[in-house]
């Protein structure tokens, strides 16, 4: 019989709607439970794309004993990290704090007030590698709560208050300088791996947020080392395993430091941050690389991920059918030779295996490899190869497909809006920008209420229930504003201020500027979390910072330029110290230091030829952060257009930055030139 997850929206809570354990969504009824009926709370925390919380999910809430234990003992409560970040960040933060790591699935166990007293994240069915098991962790609990109740009341109470001691160093509010930018490189130039892109060792993750920095101070400085740290790393990850050689797209991690062999599960917010990275890199480099991968990573997202809505779906499974019924990590994506003979012929094979690396020892298990691009003097046919790729893709496509994770993240939707407006206008694609257009009208029509308030998810086109936190905000505006440079409606720049206001009035601290990840109006949590570094996605912290800098360039509005320079503040603090853990607000930074500039196209109309031309040289330009606004002459769709004649009857551009305008051009190629010094 389903339990009480059977109406969620979270594809991850209905893959336990059928567990026989009595699951409750995150809520205050099921605290109200646990005080009734003076039992502990077991918090789940994980998402549908995540492998071990699938483990953990077959080993022990699908086993009936197990459940039978936990029904009669605890309050159990399931959440989707990605539905509620803000009660994953609290309760992680606890976990690392007191275990010094984290991860998913956290398991944690909480007095009916939501205290923790308990941490874990993945228990095993029977002890291993010094574990003990679930069941001996259950016990171990249930004993504490029935036999020495004063102790775990003392322990709850020290972590929270611990937690609550725990406020970040703010560092002020004056934003960074070139002293700290330069800085930031220099830890970034250590940290980098010469042989083999990227920062650190293994596991690796892809830098872009750190990639946008230094495209943007290579813009800016002319620093060629930057430079060439963006462009090494950019092509060693599109050689390497973590690139769907055949469909294009990017998994979430390298699990090694060569990134051959990828933790396969592919995320929306990863191929929308990499897709823009990639299209930037074409930008400053004119890359054919660069330009294929953006392009391919542009068509993966809207191919596999967007949903009926026109929404893009938050994540594939790295997990699928071997073929064989087992669900086997990777198995829709490797190969071994004899597959490859299969599928081509002889001849075709080994010149696939050539190609793409693929070995009869493997590079992966059980002697199948990963499809890479190995650095090889040979020199093959481009239309032979196009002809092996495409016959391995349609090969692939009748394996069971991964799951796919269907539920509509405003945030990382956000930042797909932005990646896909962009790649389209560069690479004369109206698709792509029409795919854009599709997911900011779904975030409009379903996620936004008569307040212009966000709703954080939604699926099948049917909005959760859960508030929207400042990432939401702040992504969801730099999409929009993305769209309205591209597009030039200026309906989605006011719809960017709709959200941004929200930010202003409810996510900043008024005396420090520092910002928070929750309302100051959202469901009390033990602690309200704020996080300014960014992870796998841009933190709420530099999105907002951002896309509030971004509004400012295109209206003129002095509070929330002020509130992007005062939130910086952490950059300048962070920057220098930590600056792999901060690429999108070292990137924001680099864009106040720019101005940024402030650029308007104006034409006879959007569909003149010289209009668009130039329209283009603009979004071309390299300037960090460039807002761009582009309209008929005497239009009101945009602030900047005010009071820009056309030059004779002709077309023109206008680039202003720090209360100062260059000389109105008519000439692209002066334009461009004038947008990349």
């Amino acid at each position: 019989m389903p339990n009480r997850l059977a109406h969620e929206t979270s594809p991850y809570l209905l893959q336990h709607a059928d567990n026989p354990v009595d699951w409750w969504p995150w809520s205050e009824e099921a605290f109200e439970e646990a005080r009734r009926s003076d039992r502990p709370v077991l918090l789940s925390v994980g998402y549908s794309s995540c492998h071990w919380c699938h483990v953990m999910a077959h080993e022990s809430f699908e086993d009936e004993a197990t459940a039978d234990f936990l029904n009669a003992h605890f309050v159990n409560v399931k959440v989707d990290r990605e539905e509620r970040p803000d009660v994953d960040a609290v309760y992680m933060e606890a976990v690392q704090a007191a275990t010094g790591q984290g991860g998913w699935p956290m398991t944690v166990f909480l007095t009916p007030e939501a205290e923790p007293f308990y941490f874990g994240t993945y228990f095993p069915p029977a002890p291993r590698h010094g574990m003990p098991s679930f069941r001996q962790v259950l016990e171990g609990v249930r004993s504490a709560w029935t036999d020495r109740r004063d102790e775990v009341a003392e322990v709850a109470g020290k972590i929270v208050r611990d937690l609550a001691g725990r406020e970040i160093s703010y560092g002020g509010t004056e934003a960074p300088g070139e002293q700290e930018l330069a800085q930031a490189l220099l830890g970034l130039t250590r940290e980098y791996d010469p042989q083999r892109g990227g920062f650190g060792g293994a596991p690796k993750f892809p830098p872009s947020m750190v990639i946008e920095f230094l495209l943007r101070h290579h813009a800016r400085t002319g620093a060629e080392g930057a430079l060439q740290m963006a462009q090494d790393t950019g092509e060693r990850m599109a050689r390497g395993g973590i690139y769907d050689q055949l469909g294009g797209g990017f998994a979430r991690y390298s699990v090694d430091r060569d990134w051959v062999v990828p933790h396969f599960e592919k995320m929306l917010y990863d191929n929308a941050l990499l897709c823009r990275v990639y299209a930037h890199l074409w930008r400053a480099t004119g890359s054919d690389l660069a330009r294929r991968v953006a392009l391919e990573t542009a068509d993966f997202m809207v191919r596999e991920l967007r949903t009926e809505q026109g929404g893009f779906a938050s994540a594939l499974d790295a997990d699928s059918d071997d073929g064989t019924g087992r669900h086997v990590e990777g198995a829709y994506y490797v190969w071994r030779p004899g597959q490859l003979r299969e599928a081509l012929g002889d001849d075709d094979a080994e010149l696939a295996a050539r190609y793409f690396g693929v070995t009869e020892e493997g590079t992966f298990e059980e002697g199948a490899s990963v499809l890479q691009l190995p650095q090889r003097d040979e020199v093959f046919e481009a239309e032979r190869i196009a002809s092996v790729r495409q016959r391995l893709l349609e090969r692939r496509a009748s394996r069971p497909a991964p799951g796919r994770d269907d539920k509509v993240v405003a945030a990382w939707n956000g930042l797909a809006i932005a990646a896909l407006a962009e790649t389209g206008a560069y690479f004369d694609r109206p698709d792509l920008v029409e795919a854009a257009v599709g997911a900011a009208d779904l975030l409009v029509r379903v996620h936004l209420d008569e307040q212009a308030r966000l709703t954080r998810t939604s699926k099948d086109g049917r909005a959760g229930t859960n508030a929207g936190v400042l990432e939401d905000y702040g992504d969801v505006a730099e999409g929009f504003l993305a769209l309205a440079s591209v597009t030039g409606e200026g309906v989605w720049l006011d719809f960017a201020g709709f959200l941004l206001d929200h930010v202003l009035a409810r996510f900043v601290d008024e005396e420090s500027g520092a910002l928070y990840d929750t309302a100051a109006d959202a469901e009390r949590l033990i602690r309200r979390p704020q996080d300014p570094t960014d992870n796998a996605v841009p933190s709420g912290w530099s999105a907002a910072a951002g896309a509030l800098l971004g509004y400012a360039a295109h209206t003129g509005s002095e509070p929330h330029r002020r509130a992007a320079e005062r939130a910086l503040g952490v950059v300048k603090a962070l920057g220098p110290r930590v600056p792999r853990f901060i690429g999108w607000g070292l990137a924001v930074a680099e864009a106040l230091l720019d101005g940024p500039r402030e650029v308007a196209v104006v034409g006879p109309s959007l569909s003149d030829e010289a209009t668009k031309t130039l329209h283009r040289a603009a979004l071309l330009g390299t300037a960090p952060g460039a807002v761009v606004a582009v309209g008929a002459a005497e239009s009101d769709e945009f602030p900047l257009l005010a009071d820009r004649p056309l030059q004779q009857g002709a077309p023109a551009a206008y680039v202003c930055r720090n209360f100062t305008c260059d000389a109105p051009t008519t000439d692209p190629e002066r334009l461009r030139e004038a947008l990349s010094s």
